[in-house]
C-alpha cells in the first residue's frame, strides 16, 4: 500500500467520525494536517530502515563476494596440490556464495526501487503538506465568512428583518399619533406673548382704521368746498 492511499484512508475515517459529531470544520482542517504531519514523520522512519536496509545488504554482497574469491583462489591452491577432492569442495562453496550474492543483488534493486519510490511520495507530501499550511488561514476564514453569510441568508428569508422593520414602522406610527394628540391638545390655547401679539395687532388695526376715517372725510371737505 502506498503512502498516498494509506494516508487517505486514516484522512476519510477521521472526517467521516467528525462529520458524524458535527465538529468544526476549522478542526478538520487542522486534524488533515496533523495527519499529514504524522504521515510525514513515519515515512521519514521508514525510508531511514531501508536506506539502512540497503547498507546491510550492499555489505553483505560485498563480503560473499569476497568470500568467491577467496574459494577460487582455494581452489587453484588444492589443483596446484593434486587435490582435486578439495578443489570441487571449494568451487561448490563459491558458487554457493555467488548464489547468494546473486540472491541479494536482486533484493537489493527492490529496496532501490522501494527508497526512490519513498523519496518520491515523500517530496509530493512534503509539497502538499506546504501547500495546506500556506492555504490554512484562508481556508478558515472562508468557512468563516460563508458560516456569516449564510446566517444573514438565513435570518433574511425567515422574516426576521422585515418583522423587525414592520415594528420600527408601527413604532413611527405610535409616535407620529403621540405628536398629533399633543398638537390638538395645545390648539386654541394661547400663551402671553400670543395674547400681547393680539393686542398690538388690535392696535394697528385701530390706528390704520382711524387713519382711513381721516383721509375719507378729507376727501369729503374738498369735494363740498370745490361745489
Amino acid at each position: 500500500m502506498g503512502i498516498f492511499s494509506r494516508f487517505t484512508d486514516i484522512v476519510n475515517s477521521n472526517i467521516n467520525a467528525l462529520l458524524d459529531k458535527a465538529e468544526d470544520p476549522e478542526k478538520m482542517v487542522r486534524l488533515i494536517i496533523q495527519e499529514m504531519e504524522d504521515t510525514l514523520v513515519e515515512v521519514r522512519s521508514t525510508s531511514a530502515k531501508t536506506i539502512a536496509s540497503k547498507k546491510e545488504i550492499s555489505a553483505q554482497i560485498t563480503k560473499l563476494e569476497m568470500q568467491s574469491l577467496d574459494w577460487q583462489a582455494k581452489a587453484e591452491l588444492a589443483l596446484s596440490k593434486d587435490r582435486d577432492d578439495l578443489a570441487k569442495a571449494a568451487l561448490m562453496e563459491k558458487k554457493k556464495a555467488a548464489e547468494h550474492a546473486e540472491a541479494l543483488k536482486k533484493e537489493l534493486k527492490l529496496v532501490e526501487e522501494q527508497i526512490s519510490k519513498l523519496q518520491s511520495e515523500t517530496a509530493q507530501l512534503q509539497d502538499k503538506l506546504a501547500d495546506a499550511k500556506a492555504r490554512q488561514k484562508t481556508i478558515i476564514l472562508r468557512q468563516k465568512t460563508a458560516e456569516s453569510r449564510l446566517e444573514v441568508k438565513r435570518s433574511l428569508d425567515s422574516g426576521k428583518v422585515d418583522e423587525a422593520m414592520g415594528r420600527f414602522e408601527r413604532y413611527e406610527r405610535k409616535i407620529d399619533d403621540l405628536e398629533s394628540q399633543i398638537e390638538a391638545y395645545d390648539l386654541g390655547k394661547h400663551s402671553l406673548a400670543d395674547e400681547f401679539a393680539a393686542l398690538e395687532a388690535g392696535d394697528k388695526i385701530d390706528d390704520e382704521l382711524a387713519a382711513l376715517k381721516k383721509k375719507m372725510k378729507s376727501k369729503d371737505a374738498k369735494s363740498n368746498s370745490k361745489a
